[in-house]
């Protein structure tokens, strides 16, 4: 398969701690410092929170802007993509950083069932979201974690809501959600195919399930999702010292599948994304 692979390291996330792994970067500094390792070893794009000092999910657009610059910086021509995610804000709180234009952010076009609350996208704010993000021209990542979030992103983009042709990730792992279940997986991309053809897609796995889905993307053609914000494990019993680490082990499938594993420039090039500053 000559088709390269998006490498993508979600690289904080909303819930993990240094308590749970001290490899986890909360400081903007941190983040641009693990950022730099993870996109030396192959990543491409970069899945960004940012943190409030004692470590709580934050939405304030000044960290945002100070991490986005890193990485610019640091990382050039990495695709940065800012996460719109719940925890980090309250209502269009969660689109602030959005006139910061990054490359990419992501979108949840539904709701759902979370470990302990429900994650609530109400259509108002996913179409604000929507509609922030065409007029900053940004990429949205559709975060599909059940079905119907697949149906409505395509919905979405024949009505012109999404007018950019959509990259949707398959997020499967997550308690009370979508489980990480290999015939969900393959009607998943039937279901791409018929509905979305043409378009890029992706997957995380949650947890212990993040390598598992991470081989099924590579060898499917798909791209890969890793990162400490899905998962702080090697394995059972052994810490991930860093988001490198777990960069490595998806390009190591990228080698065992014969994929190449793609370029900031290719990852730009597949997905429709302008070129880099």
């Amino acid at each position: 398969m000559t088709k390269p692979c998006i490498i993508c390291v979600a690289i904080t996330g909303s819930v993990p701690r240094k308590s749970d792994n001290p490899a986890v970067p909360i400081t903007v500094a941190e983040q641009i410092e693990s950022t730099q390792e993870a996109f030396e070893a192959g990543a491409a794009i970069c899945h960004a929170h940012v943190r409030n000092d004692d470590g709580s999910p934050s939405a304030d657009p000044e960290k945002f802007a100070r991490l986005k610059e890193g990485l610019e910086t640091h990382c050039p021509g990495m695709i940065v993509q800012f996460s719109t995610g719940g925890r980090s804000g309250a209502g269009r709180e969660r689109g602030g950083m959005l006139p910061l234009r990054p490359d990419m952010a992501s979108l949840t076009v539904g709701s759902n069932n979370f470990p302990t609350r429900v994650y609530e996208n109400p259509p108002d704010l996913v179409d604000w979201l929507a509609a922030e993000m065409d007029r900053y021209d940004i990429l949205p990542e559709i975060e599909a974690f059940d079905l119907s979030h697949i149906h409505h992103a395509a919905l979405m983009h024949r009505d012109g809501r999404l007018p950019r042709k959509p990259y949707v990730q398959f997020v499967m792992g997550v308690k009370n959600a979508m489980p990480t279940d290999r015939d969900v997986f393959d009607y998943y991309l039937r279901t791409m195919a018929r509905l979305l053809p043409g378009s890029e897609w992706c997957a995380a796995g949650i947890g212990r399930n993040q390598i598992v889905v991470n081989e099924w993307c590579v060898a499917n053609g798909g791209h890969a999702r890793t990162g400490l914000e899905d998962n702080i494990r090697l394995d059972r019993d052994t810490l991930a010292p860093s988001n490198a680490a777990l960069v490595r082990r998806v390009v190591e499938l990228c080698d065992a599948h014969e994929r190449p594993v793609a370029t900031p420039a290719e990852a730009r090039a597949l997905l429709g994304l302008r070129a880099a500053a």
